[in-house]
Formats: C-alpha cells, sequence, structure tokens
C-alpha cells in the first residue's frame, strides 16, 4: 500500500485540502526505525541526492546608496510559481548568509523591486512545531497549537541585496510584504493566516526592522535544533518575534469562542 493511500483510507488531508504525504511518510519511516514495520523498497529511485544549488543568475551589482525616499517606487511581488522564482533562489544562494534552502512544506517567496531593479528577498515557510515563548504568548495548550499551528507562519528568510544601502529600506519592504501575505496565503492553500514568526540570532542582528515594522519580542530560544528525532544543542541563540496579522488572534488561535 502507497503512501497517499493510507493518507485517503485515515482521512489525513491538510487544511489546504492537500493529502498529508510527507507526514505519513515520516510516521511510516519511524516505524521501521523501531523495527514495528517492515518497510518495503522504494517504487522508484529517490533523486534527493542530485538536487544542486540554484542556477546563478547574475545581476547589475551597481551601489544603491540613498533614503527611500529617494528610490524608485518599492513594490513587493510574490514571486513562487512564476518566472521570477529562479532569480529569487539565485539571488538567496548568492547572497543570504545561510544559502538557499529548499522550503519544507507550504512556503510563498517574494521579491521586492525599485522600479525595475530588484533590492530584496523574503521567503515564507512553516512554522516552527514547538517555541515556548510563543506558546506562552498566545497561551496556547499543546492540543489547540497542534491544531492550529498552520495559521502561523514563519519568515526563514530576508534579504537586502549587499550592494543596496538604502536607509529604511528593509522596513519598507517588510510593511509592504505583511500587507498582502495573507491574502496570498488564503488564494495559494485556501486559509488565512493569523500570525507570523521569525528568528533573529542575537550575536548576528539587532533585529532593527522588525521593530520598526512593529514586531513583538516575546523570548529567546534555546539553541537547540531538532534533527530527525533528537535535538542538538548549537547554542546559537535566537530572539523570537511576532506579528499579529488579525486584531483578534488569540481568539482565533485558541478558537476561543466570544
Amino acid at each position: 500500500m502507497r503512501s497517499y493511500e493510507i493518507d485517503y483510507k485515515w482521512n489525513w488531508i491538510q487544511p489546504s485540502g492537500r493529502l498529508k504525504d510527507m507526514a505519513c511518510r515520516e510516521l511510516l519511516l519511524t516505524l521501521h526505525r523501531k523495527d514495528l514495520l517492515d518497510y518495503p523498497a522504494p517504487f522508484q529511485k529517490t533523486h534527493n541526492t542530485n538536487r544542486t544549488t540554484p542556477k546563478k543568475i547574475n545581476i547589475n551589482e551597481s551601489p544603491i546608496k540613498c533614503h527611500v525616499k529617494e528610490l524608485d517606487p518599492v513594490i513587493v511581488k510574490m514571486v513562487r510559481h512564476t518566472e521570477l522564482e529562479s532569480l529569487y533562489d539565485s539571488l538567496v544562494d548568492q547572497y543570504h548568509y545561510l544559502g538557499y534552502v529548499q522550503i519544507v512544506g507550504n512556503h510563498l517567496k517574494y521579491m521586492a523591486f525599485a522600479g525595475d531593479t530588484p533590492v530584496a528577498c523574503i521567503g515564507w515557510g512553516s512554522a516552527a512545531w514547538a517555541v515556548q515563548s510563543r506558546e506562552q504568548f498566545i497561551g496556547w495548550t499543546k492540543s489547540v497549537k497542534n491544531k492550529n499551528l498552520h495559521f502561523v507562519v514563519n519568515n526563514t528568510r530576508f534579504l537586502v541585496l549587499p550592494f543596496v544601502k538604502v536607509k529604511c529600506l528593509a522596513s519598507k519592504v517588510m510593511a509592504l510584504n505583511i500587507k498582502r501575505i495573507s491574502s496570498d496565503w488564503l488564494k495559494v492553500y485556501n486559509y488565512p493566516l493569523y500570525m507570523l514568526e521569525t528568528f533573529i540570532e542575537q550575536s548576528r542582528f539587532k533585529g532593527t526592522c522588525y521593530k520598526a515594522s512593529n514586531w513583538i519580542q516575546v523570548g529567546e530560544t534555546k539553541g537547540t535544533s531538532k534533527k530527525g528525532h533528537k535535538h542538538l544543542k548549537h547554542g546559537k541563540i535566537k530572539d523570537v518575534y511576532l506579528y499579529p496579522l488579525d486584531k483578534n488572534f488569540k481568539r482565533l488561535l485558541r478558537n476561543d469562542t466570544v
């Protein structure tokens, strides 16, 4: 029996209406690792090991240095599943300190332009599974969090291109993206967003543009990461920032009645 057949039998459906096939495969693999399931050989070979970095796309790197008011009009475009997606992937891989990593699960990609010139990239993906300060801020119990986590999305990448030195640009781009992300998410995945989250590495960044965009700092991480079924301590403490998209976000995320 294939994983998608199990999805249908168990009614494992995402809020968007798609099958929870990756979750099903992870469950089957976990049972196999615990010798509780005889995992069959794959029907076809995986191509994951053949993945390469995005194809490099060169752009004009002439320095841009001014105040944001002196730029051409700044616009933010959603570029996932468009001809601009490969440019986004290339720029993030070239210029972001973490490079490009394929976002797992539901995600959207955006680019900011000043006129026709690309100036920034922003990526959004599934929220982190467990963040103590976030749960306390919302008032989430574990069971409600498990049910409603998909209404929160994580800012996985934010890159202002290194040759763009424009005061107040980062906060302007973030504000423009925030205005449209929930409606874009609704169009693509058939459900809205109620909150955004991001994690700022304390030793590397101050979170200035997030503070300027009215994000709320609610705590910090413990300096660990999850790899498979293990929690590894890496010591990189990150500040936790949240941004409510609806004035009733706590009620909506907790399923409180009026």
